[in-house]
């Protein structure tokens, strides 16, 4: 069976191309396509949507009243696309390909970034300033808090990963000593 990202490309590809051409905007596509995963991914939304008893019409119906964000016709008609080919449940992985085709197209790119303690907005500013010139991306940060790293940082920006972290130090003195 092919693998969700596969499945999921085409689709967010289609959106993206009607969202670049559309007056409301990349971002604001990017924030209701954020909102249907969402409901997408719900455990309740996700068994409704695989119930046999019920049809298109209905799926179309109870998915979009689930829905808080005003729907336009072109998000009303990929909902319909979507649940006509049974692909409902696939918008979560649509949703992520549809932000990475927009910070592609904007020359951005998210940085999921992990630290060991607490970082200050300064600290996170002359961080992503640093990881901006390293990667020649303007980067939009996400930072969490993992303490099982005792020390450093660790930055991933797409597939790319930087681990300086004390966690890591140790794993690779571990290898380096039982080589």
């Amino acid at each position: 069976m092919a693998e969700l990202s596969t499945v999921a490309r085409p689709y967010a590809e289609a959106l993206f191309g009607a969202a670049r051409d559309d007056k409301a905007g990349l971002q604001a596509w990017a924030e209701l396509v954020g909102e249907l995963a969402h409901v997408a991914a719900h455990p309740d939304v996700r068994e409704a949507m695989s119930d046999p008893r019920l049809g298109d019409a209905q799926r179309i119906e109870l998915f979009t009243s689930l829905v808080k964000a005003e729907l336009p016709q072109g998000a009303r008609n990929f909902i319909e696309l979507l649940v006509a080919n049974d692909r409902l449940l696939l918008l979560p992985s649509i949703a992520q390909q549809f932000v990475a085709l927009k910070n592609q197209h904007e020359g951005t790119a998210q940085a999921e970034i992990t630290s060991a303690f607490e970082l200050g907005a300064d600290q996170v500013k002359d961080l992503v300033n640093a990881l901006e010139t390293k990667f020649g991306l303007k980067l939009s940060p996400v930072v969490t808090v993992d303490k099982s790293l005792i020390g450093g940082v660790r930055v991933a920006v797409g597939d790319q990963v930087l681990d300086t972290s004390v966690k890591a130090q140790l794993a690779r003195l571990r290898d380096t000593l039982a080589a």
